[in-house]
């Protein structure tokens, strides 16, 4: 820790007016607490220095003294040893891109190109997306590479002036892989995917896939807590010339969260109006890049940047007007924010609330399935770790104990 974090969160609350009461009014931290923190007898936890920065309007600075929350096993999902043996132990026999499967000997059969097999495999793409909504991602992996791979092969049969739909088709099932790869807690196998997609989407002619990719990758940082590596990746996919205006919206919401990180709040508003201006369109069917559940992913993410931002206040305002509007078949969706949601009611205080909503979103499995959700399942669990005497705590604690440990 930065020596300075406890010298200068007192030289800032005194020279905005502040007692040690006054500022644990403003962040919902006890006075003895922030006393140890000024002496630096305790180190402050990532959302204590959150909420200083936010109360003495610091803009980032005062929370850039404080421990980094740098990519760790527990942060990120698995390491990459344990995310192999995950993949050979649970995955089946399905491989990562560049691995090579023996076929004894024998010379792969020869594949036919029809339309009728190309429309099928695009009906199947929204089919996985659904179904990844409801199932667990280490079940959807070997179904959504075996129709990766199918496509790769597929693509090789086709008609010159049809291979680049099916290439571009295929490199869609492959950053759906990804996805899932992430949701089950490997950045390796994500990366990989990621990579593989790219490739299969450059050869299709496809230039929007190229700059998604940063957009992926600079949301492993983002749940690694690296503002300033999400903010960096965002940038560059904006700079991608010929890209569809989708694709920089994403990549500006992407870059409004890595702002909020960082505690940049007029940076992460101008990247929310930007992307709001991108993503004023429907999502356009199952070949969409980006979620196609959420009907409005900006004020979703609005709700989350504020939350990062010490105003979980205002953030829980906003997320309880955007869960509520979110389709009932959008589990995973539901899930993410919806966790995000309790935490930032637990943040403002509001115990008995966030205890409330808490229950309701472990009454489903998805949030202990979802690594990238027990990310903020496990700082919820620490924002409410503060009030463990609490009744509505101690009634919930199983419960939430019990999801942690699933995952």
């Amino acid at each position: 820790m930065d020596e300075r974090f406890g010298p200068e969160l007192r030289r800032r609350r005194i020279a905005a007016g502040l007692s040690l009461a006054g500022l644990g009014a403003a962040t919902h931290y006890s006075k003895g607490y922030l006393s140890k923190l000024e002496t630096g007898t305790k180190p402050p936890s990532p959302d204590a220095a959150i909420s200083c920065d936010a109360a003495l309007d610091a803009g980032g600075e005062l929370n850039g003294l404080a421990p980094e929350r740098g990519p760790t096993r527990e942060s990120t999902g698995v390491d990459r040893r344990t995310a192999l043996t995950l993949g050979a132990a649970t995955l089946g026999a399905a491989t990562l891109p560049g691995d090579t499967v023996s076929t004894g000997g024998a010379d792969p059969p020869a594949r036919v190109f029809s339309e009728e097999a190309l429309s099928t495999f695009r009906d199947q793409l929204a089919g996985v997306r659904e179904l990844g909504q409801h199932t667990a991602p280490d079940l959807v992996l070997p179904v959504v590479r075996a129709h990766a791979g199918a496509l790769q092969e597929l693509a090789a049969s086709a008609p010159s002036a049809r291979r680049d739909t099916v290439l571009r088709l295929a490199a869609r099932f492959s950053e759906y892989t990804g996805w899932m790869a992430q949701e089950s807690g490997s950045d390796h196998g994500a990366r990989a995917w990621t990579d593989e997609a790219v490739a299969l989407a450059s050869a299709g002619g496809d230039r929007d896939m190229a700059a998604y990719a940063l957009v992926r990758q600079a949301l492993m940082l983002l749940y690694a807590h690296d503002g300033a590596g999400t903010v960096d990746l965002a940038g560059r996919a904006q700079d991608f010339s010929g890209i569809s205006c989708r694709v920089r919206g994403l990549a500006a919401k992407r870059e409004a969260q890595g702002h909020a990180l960082l505690g940049a709040r007029a940076e992460c508003e101008r990247a929310l109006d930007r992307a709001q201006e991108r993503l004023c369109d429907p999502p356009g069917g199952p070949e969409t890049l980006g979620s196609v559940h959420v009907p409005d992913p900006v004020g979703l993410t609005r709700g989350w940047c504020l939350v990062d931002l010490g105003r979980p206040d205002a953030g829980a305002r906003v997320l309880d007007q955007e869960v509520a509007a979110l389709p009932r078949t959008a589990v995973r969706a539901r899930a993410r924010f919806g966790v995000r949601r309790a935490l930032a009611h637990a943040l403002s205080g509001e115990i008995d609330h966030a205890c409330a909503l808490t229950e309701g979103v472990l009454a489903d499995s998805a949030p202990s399935e979802s690594a990238t959700v027990v990310v903020d399942l496990r700082r919820l669990a620490q924002a409410l770790a503060r009030y463990h005497g609490h009744p509505a705590v101690k009634e919930l604690s199983p419960a939430l104990v019990g999801a942690l440990r699933r995952h």
